[in-house]
């Protein structure tokens, strides 16, 4: 159940109620495609970091180690030893971006492994099998994330098809979450908007979707080549057709500014890989700016990584330290630049969430974005 707590503006501070937990939004979901934050990190070192909900991905797990060696082993939960809510991508954006090895059909999609080659087929039941055995918290719906620069007359197709997915899926939830077998049977469901740049096709499937009465809405196919001017402005045109007292999710976002700028226009959850990603190269968040440690200037430099942070590479080493870590390829330097800048992530979303309470979001969104893209305010 979404308890919708205050409002700022279009920007909403609420809390989602689930079999694993209570989720306060809006939320970052740290990303762990394949059961794991990438960087070393643990699920004892999310506690510590501040992550609400950790986020798998279908497609990986089927893959490796398969769907039905974690359901014997009890679930994803039990798997990685994560007591929190955790939500499973379909597996849909990963399937599509394997455009050279698969067929699309109504039934669904025919494809090869990435890994092995092997011949592979998912479809809107598959999909929900696959997320039931992983008892995920939040399983999202099968669909077709089409390019962005894709034609209207395909986009509507698809979208069409996805929208045939969707009541599939529901449909296919429902009769799993009855099973005696299912681990999680209180399993919820997200759908997922699409329609490329197109506001039209966007707000016709946003109004189409909404019927559904799902736990919970996405907004997919974007940061996928689209200028964040584009981004922004889907947005604006989509968010005020989606229910206001169901949970909205950004899939795919992104930087601190467009988490800020998508909070402003009332989305709940965000997910991207760029924290761990970026952490990995040496490149790190701060209130004024991003750093990257590789750079000569750090060499002596014995502060933390920003003054006053509180997390475990910030409470313990330098700049100098990391950087030398990083320099010497050693895998430590990697995992203190991915825990901090989750923590930096984690944090902003704390403050979001308090900012929002306080009715003072707007002032809160402009001295961050100042900050974050080293700007003076």
């Amino acid at each position: 159940m979404y308890e919708l707590v205050k409002r700022d503006g279009l920007a909403k501070r609420g809390r989602l109620h689930t079999v694993h937990g209570v989720i306060e939004t809006p939320v970052f979901m740290n990303v762990g495609t394949a059961a794991a934050i990438k960087g070393a990190v643990s699920t004892t070192d999310l506690q510590e970091i501040k992550t609400q909900v950790e986020l798998s991905n279908t497609y990986h797990l089927h893959v490796r180690p398969g769907d039905e060696v974690v359901k014997k082993l009890g679930g994803l939960h039990r798997f990685m030893v994560w007591d929190k809510p955790i939500l499973t991508d379909s597996g849909g954006f990963q399937v599509f971006s394997l455009a050279g090895l698969r067929r699309i059909k109504e039934e669904g999609v025919y494809f090869n492994s990435h890994i092995d080659g092997r011949k592979i087929f998912m479809g809107p039941e598959e999909s929900m099998q696959i997320q039931s055995n992983l008892a995920s918290t939040i399983a999202m719906a099968f669909d077709e994330c089409p390019s962005s620069v894709a034609d209207r007359d395909y986009i509507e197709n698809s979208v069409d098809r996805t929208t045939r997915w969707l009541v599939r899926c529901k449909k296919e939830m429902n009769r799993l979450n009855g099973l005696p077998d299912t681990i999680n049977k209180q399993q919820l469901l997200f759908g997922i908007n699409q329609g490329g740049i197109y506001e039209d096709i966007r707000v016709r499937h946003a109004k189409e979707i909404a019927e559904l009465d799902l736990d919970g809405y996405a907004i997919g196919g974007l940061a996928v080549g689209e200028s964040h001017e584009e981004m922004y402005r889907i947005l604006d045109a989509v968010v005020p057709h989606l229910p206001t007292n169901k949970p909205t999710y950004l899939m795919g976002v992104g930087t601190p500014a467009n988490i800020l700028e998508g909070v402003d226009r009332g989305v709940d959850f965000f997910d991207c890989v760029y924290p761990s990603r970026n952490g990995r190269h040496g490149h790190v968040y701060t209130n004024h700016g991003k750093l990257n440690l590789f750079n000569a200037k750090y060499e002596l430099d014995d502060r933390p990584i920003e003054e006053g942070c509180q997390c475990p590479a910030c409470r313990t080493y330098s700049r100098a330290y990391i950087r030398h870590l990083l320099k010497a390829k050693e895998m430590l330097g990697m995992r203190l630049c991915v825990l901090h800048n989750l923590y930096f992530y984690n944090t902003m979303m704390e403050e979001i969430r308090e900012a929002i309470e306080e009715g003072r979001y707007k002032e809160y969104k402009a001295r961050k974005i100042a900050g974050v893209t080293g700007q003076e305010i």
